[in-house]
């Protein structure tokens, strides 16, 4: 609730900070731009006023030699205290038609106005044709606009100017429509009589020449304090005031010019209170807008550079080539620990495969409680090579420990019970062991259940996202997760950290950290590849990430300390940390910031420039995805998918960092939640390479 507060704040901020939209564009005409057979002829010869009058809309004319200078548009903080100045210096009022979106900004400016004796009327919220927007969007722009004043000076008023209107001589059939829509809720529309076309700039002399009356008639002259340069209109008013005085012409504001009464009313108290929740809002959206510019330039340099990290990276990862290798004899039989929770879809399966390996095993399934056949399964397969162990539930750490304490072998891997390996990944995870410095070494998981979307998405994210990034932390020596589907471990290495810890939710992040300050060189055997079930289910998804994204701020929060330690260990802390926070923490903070300015720049900026910058982001995804797929030799066919994981899938990631660091900052303990088992290798042999797109 209150993420989705803040963006409509954000949204409303930024729709009111859009630039100035200006009616005078050229767009007004002195004749009908289409039919006008609907227009009463009168209403056509008649004077700029048009209100209603019982069930009728009557004519309004200003009094003889009688002035009323209206300003569309503003206020502006810049041209609108200077036309004031100008009009206190002649001792004369206008009337000023604002813009919501201009007034919500400069509340002190209408203030100013009325204090100075001048008149309010509404121009729109957004300067939008009322004629073809619709009638809610009118009674929305109007009623918004209302709100502002209200809130502002406590006031509503009963004139209004709709954009791109011109005299009556004018109206067609639309823009009667909307007089007619507008009379019936109370306004007096406000045309023209005079336009002085300020907003070509043609110079002092014109404007004030455009504004000089032929006659006696009473005048309502049509000028501009928003929109643009208004230093000629300064002017030409400072020029045009005085001459028109001394030619026998009273000024006054429109509504004592076209004689009508009570045009400004004390707001209702309802108004008042909502228009200043309102302006409160626009504050606040304003704050948020400053805040979010500076996240949306962080974000974006962040997100560049991480980017063009990750592909340096990998190439020289792949430039460097593999590790030392040792073969199975001499590496010795490896410990497999199965640590399995209710795992009966697919427990035979991840049995079965680990018993394939081309490498010698020993396997131990730790079955933590379980309520369903997960043990009757395993036990009813009756293979010599597995060692079942049963245990009162007591959590996947403890699991892993029990194991442990089972290990015949010096090397440990320790694979979930929804996982599979291929024959060879055993033997390729236990290569890098060579290197004595070695104390763990993480695989390639791959999403094995990858079809629909959901599936399509994830597998996605772990060839990109996890496994480029596996090959950074690998090049700078500090790999902060080993994952719990496949990893591999040796047994000295964990015994200096005291095996596995159950103080945070990511206990395989957790103990990589714990390696990690302890000394010990984590590496990334790319070709170790373990087959692993991913949600299917948004439900399931959500659950899973969020788990994972709490737990691996548990854990960076208890290794903190590691940063200011020496040696390797404080090394490998400040770099793994550091890239930690950057990317899974700041940035997707702040990369909700670009998406909301790419909405923002497609509906009030240039609409082209924004396409093409975040066009520009897309290709840069792009090629990183084509580079990752190919490093892991997968169908880059698949990649038709990826834009859509920056619309949906993307921005659900985004919401789970946010949720598990407003969890983690309320202090509340997520407990653990089981995952969901869907059975992908009950019937299916494990994949004995990456499967295509």
């Amino acid at each position: 609730m209150l993420l989705a507060t803040l963006v409509c704040l954000l949204l409303v901020g930024l729709a009111a900070q859009a630039p100035a939209r200006s009616g005078a564009d050229g767009l007004y005409s002195a004749v009908p731009s289409g039919t006008n057979d609907a227009v009463p002829p009168d209403v056509l010869a008649g004077g700029p006023g048009l209100g209603a009058d019982g069930a009728t809309i009557r004519s309004y004319r200003p009094a003889v030699r009688t002035i009323a200078l209206t300003f569309d548009d503003g206020p502006d903080p810049e041209w609108t205290p200077q036309i004031l100045d100008v009009l206190s210096r002649h001792g004369v009022s206008g009337t000023f038609f604002v813009l919501g979106d201009q007034a919500i900004q400069h509340p002190e400016l209408l203030a100013r106005i009325r204090a100075q004796g001048s008149e309010l009327g509404v121009h729109s919220f957004t300067h939008v044709n009322l004629d073809v927007a619709g009638s809610w969007r009118d009674q929305l722009e109007l009623r918004l606009t209302q709100l502002v004043l209200a809130g502002a000076t406590h006031e509503t008023t009963a004139l209004l100017r709709p954009p791109f209107s011109s005299t009556s001589a004018a109206l067609d059939n639309r823009s009667w429509a909307t007089v007619e829509a507008t009379s019936r809720g109370g306004y007096v529309t406000v045309l023209a009589t005079m336009d002085g076309r300020d907003w070509a700039r043609p110079g002092i002399e014109e404007i004030a020449a455009n504004l000089t009356p032929s006659g006696t008639a009473g005048q309502v002259m049509l000028l501009h304090d928003s929109g643009g340069d208004r230093a000629q209109t300064v002017a030409a008013l400072d020029h045009l005031i005085p001459r028109l005085k001394a030619a026998g012409y009273r000024f006054t504001t429109a509504g004592e010019a076209l004689g009508l009464a009570n045009v400004t009313a004390a707001a209702p108290p309802s108004d008042v209170m909502l228009g200043t929740l309102l302006l409160w809002a626009f504050w606040l959206s304003r704050l948020l807008v400053a805040v979010v510019t500076v996240a949306m330039v962080v974000g974006g340099v962040i997100a560049v550079g991480r980017a063009l990290m990750l592909l340096a990276s990998a190439r020289r990862h792949r430039q460097l080539g593999s590790v030392p290798v040792i073969g199975a004899a001499t590496a010795g039989p490896v410990t497999v620990i199965v640590p399995a929770y209710n795992e009966e879809a697919g427990i035979e399966a991840a049995v079965r495969s680990l018993l394939a390996s081309t490498h010698p095993v020993q396997v131990v399934v730790v079955d933590d409680g379980s309520t369903d056949a997960t043990s009757r399964i395993v036990a009813s397969m009756g293979l010599p090579e597995v060692t079942l162990i049963r245990q009162e539930n007591a959590g996947k750490p403890a699991a892993l420990n029990t194991g442990l304490a089972l290990a015949q072998h010096e090397l440990v891997v320790m694979v979930d019970g929804d996982t599979i390996f291929e024959p060879e990944t055993i033997a390729n995870l236990v290569r890098p062991f060579a290197d004595p410095s070695v104390g763990a070494v993480s695989g390639n998981a791959k999403v094995a259940n990858r079809g629909g979307l959901l599936g399509r998405w994830q597998h996605i994210e772990y060839v990109i996202g996890f496994n480029m990034d596996r090959r950074w932390y690998d090049l700078a020596q500090c790999m902060p997760t080993v994952p719990g589907a496949v990893g591999g471990f040796r047994a000295q290495a964990l015994r200096d950290v005291g095996g596995v810890s159950g103080d945070t939710l990511a206990e395989d992040t957790d103990l990589t950290m714990a390696l990690g300050r302890a000394g010990w060189r984590i590496v990334y055997a790319e070709d170790a590849r373990a087959w692993t079930e991913a949600p299917q289910s948004l439900r399931a998804l959500w659950r899973q990430r969020y788990r994972w994204c709490y737990g691996t701020m548990q854990a960076m929060w208890k290794h903190r300390r590691g940063v200011l330690e020496h040696g390797p260990g404080g090394r490998y802390s400040r770099r793994g940390l550091t890239y930690m926070l950057l990317f899974q923490v700041l940035l997707p903070l702040l990369a909700p910031a670009v998406d909301v300015f790419a909405i923002y720049g497609l509906l009030f900026r240039d609409p082209v420039t924004t396409a093409a910058v975040w066009l520009s982001f897309q290709a840069l995804d792009l090629v990183i995805a084509l580079y990752a797929f190919r490093l892991d030799g997968e169908s880059p066919r698949v990649l038709w998918a990826l834009p859509l994981t920056q619309l949906c899938y993307r921005q659900l990631m985004y919401a789970v960092v946010i949720q598990s660091l407003a969890t983690a900052v309320s202090g509340i303990r997520l407990r653990w939640q089981r995952m969901d088992r869907y059975g992908t290798f009950a019937s299916a042999p494990p994949p004995a390479e990456p499967a295509s797109g």
